[in-house]
């Protein structure tokens, strides 16, 4: 088994571009002393590879800026949600023309007041699978519950005068397990009400394109990034994977 292993390993550090069959293997110092762009077919061995943990090619990426970020992780987004539970919803808000507000209090110490307010359609409220929702004070347990049973949920806050998204670092949108993000500095963000000219269509669709482009949240793609060096007997040459 282990002579096995070594023999595989062994096979999986020499890569082997099986593109243009039609073209003779090329050193990697003539690729290097060459001008872009060229097609190319190499033999060579895998020397490095970043990153090592897989998870860590994950990247966010805005199309109009063409900025990089990290994905931020659940602490990031519980710290935000902790801190948009300090603004009491405001019940001057609840309950207009294209949505229903339901609040409650927790029962725990804290007595958190949750509101959900459950986009409507026709006046009607649709199949949980096809609801729209805004959550005000709810923790990022709650949500993920949340987005089990609901097609879209989006955490907010209240203002004086309307439904606001939170901080940009949080993402703007969930989708069943997926959670959706805006470039800070390309978005524009609008109040909650420009949700309605969607939700008066005659079929809502709830994309998280057409959402993001009514709030003007300019929207970051998941993208995968990787770099390989890879080397031969002329030389060693930068590899980069990107790819949405």
């Amino acid at each position: 088994d282990l002579e096995l292993d070594l023999q595989r390993c062994q096979q999986l550090s020499v890569t082997v571009l099986t593109d243009h069959q039609d073209l003779s293997n090329t050193e990697l110092k003539t690729i290097t002393n060459s001008t872009a762009p060229q097609q190319y077919r190499i033999r060579a061995k895998l020397r490095t590879y970043k990153p090592q943990k897989l998870h860590q090619s994950v990247k966010l990426h805005c199309s109009k800026c063409n900025s990089l970020q990290e994905v931020p992780d659940g602490d990031d987004f519980d710290f935000i949600l902790q801190g948009s539970a300090n603004t009491a919803p405001n019940p001057e808000l609840h309950n207009t023309s294209w949505y229903e507000s339901v609040t409650w209090t927790t029962q725990d110490q804290k007595q958190r007041e949750i509101t959900i307010h459950f986009v409507k359609h026709d006046e009607m409220l649709q199949h949980p699978e096809d609801t729209l929702l805004m959550i005000e004070g709810g923790t990022l347990k709650e949500i993920w519950k949340l987005t089990k049973r609901f097609k879209c949920v989006i955490p907010v806050r209240s203002t004086e005068d309307d439904l606001e998204l939170l901080d940009l670092s949080a993402p703007f949108l969930l989708q069943g397990n997926v959670k959706y993000y805006g470039c800070k500095q390309c978005s524009t963000p609008k109040p909650m009400k420009s949700l309605s000219s969607i939700a008066a269509e005659q079929q809502p669709s709830w994309e998280p394109s057409e959402i993001a482009q009514v709030l003007g949240i300019e929207l970051l793609q998941y993208v995968f990034i990787m770099k390989f060096t890879l080397v031969d007997e002329t030389g060693a040459l930068n590899a980069y994977l990107f790819d949405y």
